[in-house]
C-alpha cells in the first residue's frame, strides 16, 4: 500500500499562454485548429490543461487586457505555464506591436510571476510561418524574436522547446507544396465556412496543430519534465 501512496501524483495545472496558433477556435473558424487543442488529450487525469491563448495577443496586450493576471493569480505548486508568443509582438504594423526590449521584459515578467508561485514557466519560440524561397528551402520568419526566447531561457535557465526550429525542419520534410496540407489552404467552396477558399501561411488546420503538439510533446519528453510522468501511457492489450 505504501508503494501505491508513494506513486499517486498530485493534481496539476498547465497553462498555455500565447495567441492564435494555441488558441481554442470558434466553430465558425473550422477547420482552424491551435496546437493547445489536441495538445490536452496527452495527459492523464492528473492534469488539467488550461489554454488561455487568445487570437491576436501580444505578450504586452496579454497583460494589458488582463489576461495574464488570473493565470498568475490561480497557479499552485507544481502546475505550469507554456508561453508562447511573437507572431503579434513581433509585427511592427500591428496595434498588438511590442518592441524587443518589452517582448524580453514580459517574458521575464512571466517567469518571475510563475516561479514566485512555485509553479514551472517553459518557454517556446514561436511556430515557423509556411515560407519558402525560389529554390524550395523554408525560410526563417521570427529570427529576431526566436532568438530573444532562446536568449531569455539561457539566462533564466528556463526549459526551451523550440517550435520554430523544430517546425522549420518540419515543413522542410513536407516540401512547398505538401506542407499546404498543414495550414488553412482551402479552395473556395471547400468548406462552408470559407465560400471564397482561404490561403493562410500562419495558423493550421487540424492536421497542422496536431504536428505542433507533437513537437512540443516530444520537447517535453527531451527536457526530462516531470510532466512527461503524466503522458498517456497506451493500454497494452492481454
Amino acid at each position: 500500500m505504501s508503494f501505491i501512496a508513494k506513486q499517486k501524483k498530485t493534481p496539476i495545472t498547465v497553462y498555455l499562454i500565447g495567441d492564435s496558433t494555441i488558441s481554442i477556435k470558434e466553430t465558425k473558424a473550422n477547420p482552424e485548429t491551435g496546437w493547445g487543442m489536441p495538445f490536452k488529450y496527452f495527459f492523464d487525469n492528473t492534469v488539467t490543461v488550461d489554454n488561455r491563448a487568445k487570437n491576436g495577443r501580444s505578450t504586452r496586450t496579454f497583460i494589458e487586457e488582463n489576461l495574464w493576471q488570473p493565470v498568475s493569480q490561480a497557479l499552485k505548486a507544481g502546475d505550469y505555464v507554456f508561453i508562447q508568443f511573437g507572431h503579434n509582438d513581433e509585427v511592427a504594423t500591428k496595434k498588438s506591436y511590442t518592441t524587443e526590449k518589452d517582448y524580453r521584459a514580459n517574458l521575464e515578467r512571466f517567469i518571475s510571476e510563475t516561479r514566485a508561485r512555485k509553479a514551472q514557466p517553459v518557454l517556446i519560440t514561436p511556430a515557423a510561418r509556411r515560407k519558402f524561397d525560389a529554390a524550395g528551402k523554408i525560410e526563417e520568419t521570427h529570427q529576431v524574436y526566436a532568438a530573444i526566447v532562446r536568449e531569455v531561457a539561457k539566462k533564466q535557465q528556463v526549459p526551451l522547446i523550440d517550435l520554430d526550429q523544430k517546425s522549420q525542419e518540419l515543413l522542410q520534410q513536407y516540401g512547398p507544396e505538401f506542407s499546404k496540407k498543414l495550414f488553412l489552404h482551402l479552395k473556395a467552396n471547400e468548406h462552408p465556412n470559407y465560400p471564397d477558399g482561404k490561403e493562410d501561411d500562419t495558423h493550421f488546420n487540424e492536421l497542422g496543430a496536431r504536428e505542433m503538439a507533437q513537437i512540443v510533446l516530444a520537447g517535453i519528453k527531451d527536457l526530462k519534465l516531470e510532466l512527461a510522468e503524466r503522458v498517456v501511457k497506451p493500454t497494452l492489450k492481454k
